[in-house]
């Protein structure tokens, strides 16, 4: 079932999305807090503006180096553990939306990642029940200042920026982790191609460590890592990442 956050007649409102009539059926309120209580309203899907899927209360956890030849492009080994990082959740812009290059960097690089929702409150959830506590998936872009991220030796201001945490274009509440694949594409030309299945950490591996760490609280998102083939982006472009069955999430740099 995929899920949107949309926009129309001044309201914004969640649906689920029914793909063979190309609309959405309106739900009374988030479904992540109030269950699947449809309005009785259909609204077609050409007639809105879709919104980031969620604006996380608390927190984005991102995961570093969770695809051994991403790591490998720069130099690094694969963590043993995952490697976690903070976005903030004012990083968060919607499909469409556009990446803003901060006057501080020279180099702001792209990296498409499979993002996962949590839906209940988690605190030391065993791999096992890692499923028990995901809402569902969506996608995500991980924009970085690689040069600020070098120069700084840490990564919070290099990938904490607004507009630095592309989310969308919907929910999914399952995804194909055995064949599933991402790619990223600037201006239609691809640059990144991974399996999902080649994480380093799985996604209940990296439920299960981070909430060993912190509390996570429903709306937070995991970012899971991207594949090779992060480069740079600059104004005029456009960027788009693909999940199969997911989706394509596209936003322009300016």
């Amino acid at each position: 079932m995929k899920i949107a956050r949309f926009s129309h007649d001044e309201s914004i409102s969640f649906g689920i999305v029914d793909e063979e009539e190309h609309e959405l059926v309106v739900l009374k309120a988030d479904p992540m807090f109030a269950g699947f209580e449809p309005t009785g309203e259909r609204v077609p899907l050409a007639e809105v503006k879709l919104l980031a899927p969620v604006i996380p209360r608390s927190k984005v956890v991102a995961v570093g180096r969770n695809y051994r030849e991403h790591a490998a492009e720069f130099g690094n080994e694969a963590p043993a553990e995952p490697l976690l990082f903070l976005k903030p959740n004012t990083a968060v812009i919607g499909p469409g939306d556009a990446i803003v290059s901060p006057p501080q960097s020279e180099r702001v690089e792209f990296e498409g990642e499979l993002a996962v929702i949590i839906g209940r409150i988690a605190k030391n959830v065993a791999e096992a029940d890692a499923e028990d506590v995901i809402f569902g998936y969506t996608i995500g872009n991980d924009v970085t200042a690689r040069d600020l991220q070098r120069s700084d030796g840490q990564w919070t201001r290099a990938k904490g920026f607004d507009t630095f945490c592309p989310l969308g274009p919907v929910i999914d509440t399952e995804v194909d982790f055995e064949h599933g694949t991402i790619e990223t594409s600037v201006n239609g030309e691809r640059k990144q191609e991974g399996r999902l299945a080649d994480m380093v950490h799985s996604v209940p591996a990296i439920i299960a460590y981070a909430s060993s760490v912190f509390t996570l609280l429903p709306g937070d998102v995991i970012l899971t890592g991207t594949p090779a083939g992060v480069g740079p982006i600059v104004a005029g472009d456009t960027v788009e990442v693909t999940v199969s069955g997911l989706g394509t999430l596209s936003n322009p740099v300016r």
